[in-house]
């Protein structure tokens, strides 16, 4: 079977446990909150993805290389809920190839 080109799969585990395998275009210039939210997942990314708010909050659960947070994520992590060191806003993760197969878990609301 080959690999769909521009296409990972990332998974993602939802708040009541619920693994879901996720297929995640590499060339549309998505993030992690808007992939969620177009499976429908409970990511609310109400600022729009501005690193504005903490409502896309995720845990990187797979070991993957993962850039620096910038100022305004460290910010924004600093007044969320149930933060760990894993935290990430899924708006500041662009979807590329280097991160095919990853893990994360929707990080508890507050």
């Amino acid at each position: 079977m080959s690999k769909v080109e521009n296409m990972i799969t990332v998974v993602v585990t939802d708040r009541d446990n619920k693994r879901h395998e996720l297929d995640a275009p590499t060339d549309m210039n998505m993030n992690m909150m808007e992939l969620c939210k177009s499976y429908e997942l409970p990511v609310e990314g109400t600022c729009g993805g501005m690193a504005m708010c903490a409502s896309c909050h995720i845990y990187v659960v797979s070991s993957h290389e993962m850039g620096e947070r910038s100022d305004n994520e460290e910010d924004m992590l600093d007044e969320a809920f149930f933060v760990e060191d894993n935290s990430r806003l899924g708006c500041q993760i662009q979807l590329e190839d280097s991160l095919d197969g990853l893990e994360v878990k929707l990080a508890p609301v507050g």
